[in-house]
């Protein structure tokens, strides 16, 4: 399977990332994601803290959109948005301010 699914979407399987190194290259990937982009993430289970990790980390910027979620595999699109509350996650520490996301305000 490629790396990019279409032209706004991008493919992160996890599958292929070694579990101690797993977090923070999917943060990575999220921090490189453009407004409007999307990770498609393919995993073998259900990353329920990984996803708390990330509602708190990027509050309404990311957005989780189930694809598939079975025994075999769970597809997760992570898409990010335009951030409503840049000055809110600034004061409160924001995403960590990679420009990815938003959160540093660079484009």
């Amino acid at each position: 399977m490629s790396g990019i699914v279409s032209e706004q979407t991008f493919l992160f399987d996890a599958r292929g990332v070694a579990k101690r190194f797993r977090h923070a290259a999917i943060f990575g990937a999220l921090e490189a994601l453009r407004e409007g982009e999307t990770m498609r993430f393919v995993n073998d289970h259900d990353p329920l803290p990984l996803l708390q990790q990330i509602g708190q980390r990027y509050r309404d910027q990311v957005r989780v959109h189930y694809v598939e979620h079975d025994e075999a595999q769970v597809v997760i699109d992570f898409s990010v948005h335009p951030q409503h509350q840049h000055q809110h996650q600034a004061a409160s520490g924001g995403c960590g301010g990679g420009g990815g996301c938003g959160c540093s305000g660079a484009e």
